[in-house]
């Protein structure tokens, strides 16, 4: 079975947010798979995604602290800034992180370790809602 569908997921601020639930909310069609992958794309150049851990919040401030002093705004060796200051920064944070995640899929379920979840790594101050694609493969 291959099953694609593509979502907004709501604008977010800049940061790390878990955002498990609202990708699976899209996709109810998982509870049919017995055994199986998702795979998870965000369609945009300027926001990530992850899997990381889901159930201490400071974990998510961390992640922001240390991105923004690892990649930060306003060099002024950056060229690309048409956007902003962080136009180039958050371009080097979502290549760092990556754009896709491939989960597995047991019996209806994603098959996750008990303190992961997915995260949307926000790295543009204004952003709109961002563009997801979520294939699944299974039976």
């Amino acid at each position: 079975m291959w099953l694609q569908k593509e979502f907004k997921l709501s604008a977010k601020a800049r940061g790390f947010h878990l955002v498990t639930e609202d990708i699976l909310g899209n996709v109810p069609e998982i509870r049919g798979i017995k055994v199986g992958l998702m795979h998870i794309l965000i369609k945009h150049t300027s926001a990530a995604l992850t899997l990381n851990e889901n159930a201490d919040p400071t974990v998510r401030q961390d992640f922001e602290s240390y991105f923004s002093r690892a990649v930060p705004e306003g060099e002024s060796y950056y060229l690309h800034n048409d956007e902003g200051d962080d136009d180039l920064p958050a371009h080097i944070k979502a290549s760092l992180l990556g754009t896709s995640l491939s989960l597995p899929i047991t019996n209806g379920r994603l098959n996750l370790g008990v303190w992961q979840g997915i995260y949307l790594c926000e790295h543009r101050n204004r952003a709109s809602g961002r563009r997801i694609v979520v294939t699944l493969n299974g039976e």
